[in-house]
């Protein structure tokens, strides 16, 4: 009797074991699919926003610079839905954000005495 229970409980905790996997893989995959979303959601705000010049440049920085690239673009969704983006986003616009983003070098010089 003893090794049946046994058996049984084994049994138990190998099905729970597949159900809890179960469950972290589906849970995996809805997270997966809502931040795709986001990302199909935040794309089509950009191309409404960017103008295809501005965009190519952006693309270009994003590949060399993701980090800096989602920020000028988390800034330039801020500024539209904070109503202070009045136009198209330009290449010439664009470079302007990225200059205000850089830090500002300071000067050094080296004086021979």
């Amino acid at each position: 009797m003893d090794t049946e229970e046994e058996e049984l409980e084994q049994l138990r905790k190998k099905r729970l074991m597949e159900l809890q996997m179960e469950q972290q893989l589906a849970q995996q995959e809805a997270v997966a699919q809502q931040q795709e979303s986001i990302e199909e959601q935040r794309a089509a705000i950009l191309r409404r926003l960017i103008a295809p010049d501005a965009r190519e440049r952006l693309a270009t920085l994003k590949m060399a610079y993701p980090d800096v690239a989602l920020s000028v673009e988390d800034q330039i969704i801020a500024l539209a839905q904070a109503g202070r983006l009045k136009k198209v986003v330009q290449d010439e616009d664009l470079k302007q954000i990225l200059a205000q983003m850089q830090p500002k070098k300071k000067d050094i010089s080296i004086k021979v005495r």
